[in-house]
């Protein structure tokens, strides 16, 4: 018996070492929050957008995205495929406005709408509100795979300016990093699940920040059943030559798109 009661203590012990306090839990989510944007720095990157409605095969988007977190500005350029070409999208004063160079006209859009017909949204290429946006509901000490994670429940906060009133969120521990993402209504329905399997760390300066390599977006409303089992939309989103220099001011304007749209 005493056996038995020693090694329940043991283990006891063990597990009490990894658990985190519940101010560690808020200063993960919190870093989970502050590695999705990059302050004081002008990032921009090669996104490469596949799109796979089963049944209906796939289609390929390229885009330049120009952000300026500090200011909350981002332009995004479409170079592919030659139909979509000179299409953009620009972010400033809060707004989202989208420009066609086939009639030289700007719409306004919103940060819930889908991106090219994809299953990303606008806001999926923007810094996130994980911690300014959401409480925590709960939080649990999880595997994914071979990663030791903290899976958050987050619930909107009251008025916040979020996508989704719910989110489950698997957090790596040790760099804060979010490796899986699940959406949820209201009413608790899933509705998209995102994966980010592997990043890759940039350097800056003297700092190191983490870009994802990939990530997969499933659309869990959007299905057709084949061969008997359901089969659901897929966004591949691939990022490459990351870089944080500088660009000027008139990347994030209208005239920019308009000029890189008549070319």
């Amino acid at each position: 018996m005493k056996r038995i009661v020693s090694f329940f203590l043991i283990i006891f012990s063990v597990c009490s070492l990894f658990a985190l306090s519940q101010t560690e839990y808020e200063a993960l989510l919190k870093k989970a929050e502050d590695n999705t944007a990059f302050y004081g720095l002008d990032f921009s990157g090669n996104y490469t957008i596949v799109q796979d409605r089963p049944g209906e095969g796939k289609t390929l988007t390229e885009a330049i995205l120009y952000r300026r977190d500090t200011e909350g500005k981002w332009t995004i350029l479409v170079t592919g495929p030659a139909s979509e070409k000179g299409k953009g999208y620009l972010l400033y004063d809060d707004s989202i406005w989208f420009y066609d160079p086939a009639d030289d006209r700007f719409t306004f859009t919103n940060a819930k709408d889908k991106f090219q017909n994809s299953n990303a949204t606008n806001s999926d290429f923007a810094p996130q509100k994980y911690y300014s946006g959401y409480t925590i509901e709960s939080t649990e000490d999880v595997m994914l795979s071979k990663l030791d994670c903290v899976l958050y429940t987050l619930k909107a906060k009251s008025g916040a300016d979020v996508d989704y009133p719910m989110l489950k969120l698997w957090v790596t521990k040790n760099d804060g990093l979010v490796r899986k993402k699940e959406d949820y209504s209201l009413s608790g329905q899933k509705l998209r699940t995102t994966a980010v399997p592997s990043y890759q760390m940039v350097k800056s300066g003297s700092a190191t920040y983490a870009v994802p390599v990939s990530m997969l977006i499933q659309d869990n409303l959007r299905g057709k059943k084949i061969s008997g089992s359901v089969q659901y939309e897929k966004t591949q989103i691939t990022i490459k030559n990351v870089s944080f220099t500088a660009v000027s001011d008139a990347v994030y304007t209208k005239s920019y798109l308009q000029m890189m749209g008549s070319r």
